[in-house]
């Protein structure tokens, strides 16, 4: 279905504010009888932040995205799901959730990040720190509506580095959840028990598309959040943090899932088996990991560039995604850099190499793949260490004691 009638840019990194007002402006020029627009406030800068509603049922349900600006997939996802309610809204199913469910929902919380992509505010204040003590326009937003609302339920829509992994051995964790707590006991209250089995109903949808690839946060609490000041107040959340998929645009398919698993959360409030769901298929998700590569090449003869002797190991490199504005546009880059050498052989690649037989080198100038080259003694101008651009280049001896390259890795793609 989303692949059919998706209406989201296939790269959410470069939704900006702009492109989510002009969206939010055709929403509510459409006069939908479903779908209804308010703008709640401003940002520090005065963009406009917007609650998107749908449904006149008697359960609130509170959604909000990007309250970190770098952290974008879900804004998109939340536009395809007003799709998916305007396109169904005669079909038994989607009545359902409009008569059962008010779903409000928050598409960019934090428009001033994401115009800089980045994490923090115009403040350089972590808005999901900011619950207690309010110095936000963003947190005191969110706060506001909270209060003004009521909600049942709450759906805290983020993204977690490209770092996180779960499982053994260990995979990319494309979507990790937590079940809110409120207190340092951890303690199970009716409403948390709700969020355990939303947890539990993600989890059943998405295995299918990502086995082995779903997680959980541990879960203490963290007393300046608001996630966890929300569930204190009364509205239990769940916080979806969408992570890495092994393609070079992970994008579609971190989409799909987001589309998922929240169209199938909505229907298990609305119909009500929610109730019914496993609390254990939450509780025994694997627990979020932290150190995972990006790529791993394994068992290379390792030329540094320093004049050292080769030798064998593996190198692992991670990718961060930034946003650059070259001539008033938004340009994605992944940014390419070694993070460790040595054994690896208990970290999880999103991409895994086999470099056996092979040497890794220093990306040479003029070098692609096919090229054949000598490789120069003593120093060379670049070098493969740990925190440098991997700039590097996978080769195959020649009988001759030259080198053809293989495969070409660059620090900005």
């Amino acid at each position: 279905m989303w692949d059919a009638e998706h209406v989201s840019s296939l790269v959410s990194p470069l939704v900006d504010h702009a492109e989510v007002k002009s969206r939010i402006q055709a929403i509510a020029a459409s006069d939908s009888p479903v779908i209804r627009v308010r703008e709640v406030g401003r940002s520090l800068e005065g963009r406009e932040v917007w609650d998107v509603t749908f449904g006149t049922g008697p359960t609130t349900v509170l959604m909000w995205s990007q309250m970190h600006g770098d952290e974008p997939t879900a804004t998109s996802a939340l536009f395809d799901i007003y799709e998916y309610i305007r396109l169904h809204e005669k079909e038994p199913a989607v009545q359902q959730v409009l008569s059962a469910l008010t779903v409000h929902t928050v598409p960019m919380l934090n428009p001033d990040g994401s115009e800089r992509f980045q994490r923090r505010n115009v403040q350089s204040i972590d808005i999901n720190r900011d619950a207690l003590l309010l110095q936000t326009p963003e947190g005191r937003l969110l706060k506001s509506l909270r209060d003004e609302l009521n909600p049942a339920v709450g759906f805290n829509l983020h993204n977690q580095s490209w770092r996180t992994t779960v499982g053994k051995p260990p995979k990319g964790a494309a979507i990790s959840l937590l079940s809110v707590a409120y207190d340092e006991e951890r303690s199970v209250s009716p409403g948390r028990l709700l969020t355990k089995r939303l947890g539990a109903v993600v989890r059943d949808a998405l295995e299918p598309f990502a086995l082995g690839r779903i997680g959980k946060y541990d879960d203490s609490f963290e007393v300046r959040a608001f996630g966890d000041n929300l569930t204190l107040w009364g509205t239990p959340v769940l916080l979806v943090e969408t992570g890495p998929w092994p393609e070079v645009n992970p994008d579609p398919m971190l989409l799909r899932l987001n589309y998922t698993a929240l169209i199938h959360a909505l229907h298990a409030l609305a119909d009500g088996s929610v109730h019914k769901a496993d609390a254990a298929r939450y509780d025994s998700l694997p627990e979020n990991q932290t150190g995972g590569f990006y790529t791993i090449i394994r068992n290379v003869s390792i030329v540094t560039g320093t004049g050292i002797p080769s030798f064998t190991g593996d190198v692992g490199l991670v990718a961060n995604r930034r946003v650059r504005i070259e001539d008033g546009k938004r340009v994605l880059v992944t940014q390419h850099s070694i993070d460790d050498i040595g054994d690896l052989r208990t970290a999880g690649g999103l991409f895994e190499v086999d470099g056996a037989g092979k040497v890794l080198a220093p990306l040479r100038p003029g070098a692609e793949v096919g090229t054949e080259l000598a490789l120069p003694a003593g120093k060379w101008d670049s070098t493969i260490v740990v925190g440098a651009p991997a700039n590097v280049m996978m080769l195959a001896p020649l009988p001759d004691g030259r080198y053809r390259v293989e495969r070409v890795f660059r620090g900005t793609t």
